[in-house]
C-alpha cells in the first residue's frame, strides 16, 4: 500500500478525505501536512486548491536511533493541577479502572502498564490498551476518543486514590507512533519554512499535539513557533527568524 500521498481539493478537509479513500485508511491512521491553503484568487486570477500530504503512520513502528523517545506530555489544561507523587498504586488502580470501563464497552483488550518514557520528575505511568481487534474506534478522529477515554480513566482513579493520578491511556500505542511522526514534521516544515523564507501552517490539532511541535522546536534558534485560531480550528505555524 503506498505509503504517503499529495491531493487536492475545494477546501483542506475536501482534500484530506480524498486521500484517504485513496489510500484506503482512516483519519488515525495518517499525519496530515497543510501544504496550501485554497485561495479564490482575485476575479479568479491566482486562484488555486487546497494541496495536502498523507503521510501513512505505520502501526507498531519499531523504533530507531534517529528517533526520539516518544514523550508523554500533559496537556495544556493540566498545567495548574498540582503535581501528584507517582506510585505502583496509581498503576494498579488505573489498570483496573481502564480494564473494567473497557469491559462496560464490551471490548475485548487488555491493559499493558509500564513506565512512560522521558527524564523529568514524576514521570507518569502508561496504560496501554492493546488487542487482537480493531482498535481505533478508541481512538477516534484526530484521538479524540482516546483523549476523553484517559479522561475518564484519570477522573475516577484519582477519585479512588484521593488525589491526581500520574497516568496516561494510549490504544496500540497510538500516542509514540503520533509522537514520532508530529517531531519529524515539525523538523521537516521548519527546515522548508528557512528554505522558503515563509511562515508555515500545519494542520489544527488538539492541545498535547500542539505542545509536542513547541516542544520539538523550541531548541532551533531558526524558527519560532506560534498557535493561532480558535477551538478546534486551532494550529500552530512556523516562523521563520
Amino acid at each position: 500500500m503506498e505509503r504517503s500521498i499529495e491531493m487536492t481539493g475545494e477546501t483542506v478537509e475536501d482534500a484530506i478525505a480524498k486521500g484517504l479513500a485513496e489510500l484506503g485508511v482512516t483519519s488515525t491512521d495518517v499525519l496530515v501536512e497543510v501544504l496550501e491553503e485554497p485561495s479564490r484568487g482575485v476575479f479568479g486570477i491566482g486562484a488555486h486548491p487546497a494541496r495536502v500530504r498523507l503521510d501513512v503512520i505505520a502501526r507498531r513502528a519499531p523504533a530507531t536511533p534517529a528517533q526520539p523517545p516518544a514523550m508523554y506530555l500533559p496537556e495544556e489544561d493540566d498545567d495548574d493541577m498540582p503535581a501528584s507523587v507517582t506510585t505502583d498504586e496509581d498503576a494498579e488502580v488505573g489498570r483496573v479502572v481502564l480494564a473494567e470501563i473497557l469491559e462496560k464497552m464490551e471490548i475485548r483488550a487488555t491493559v499493558e502498564v509500564r513506565r512512560a518514557d522521558g527524564t523529568e520528575e514524576n514521570v507518569p505511568w502508561l496504560l496501554n490498551v492493546v488487542g487482537t481487534g480493531d482498535l481505533n474506534p478508541l481512538i477516534g478522529r484526530r484521538g479524540e476518543t482516546l483523549a476523553a477515554l484517559q479522561y475518564v480513566t484519570r477522573l475516577i482513579t484519582s477519585r479512588e486514590l484521593q488525589r491526581r493520578a500520574n497516568i496516561v491511556v494510549d490504544v496500540d500505542s497510538y500516542k509514540a507512533r503520533r509522537t514520532s511522526k508530529l517531531h519529524e514534521l515539525a523538523m521537516r516544515m521548519a527546515d522548508q519554512a528557512i528554505e522558503q523564507k515563509r511562515t508555515v501552517a500545519l494542520e489544527p490539532m488538539p492541545p498535547y499535539e500542539r505542545r509536542i511541535i513547541h516542544m520539538a522546536l523550541r531548541t532551533r534558534d531558526d524558527v519560532e513557533t506560534r498557535s493561532v485560531g480558535e477551538g478546534e480550528g486551532r494550529k500552530v505555524t512556523i516562523v521563520p527568524k
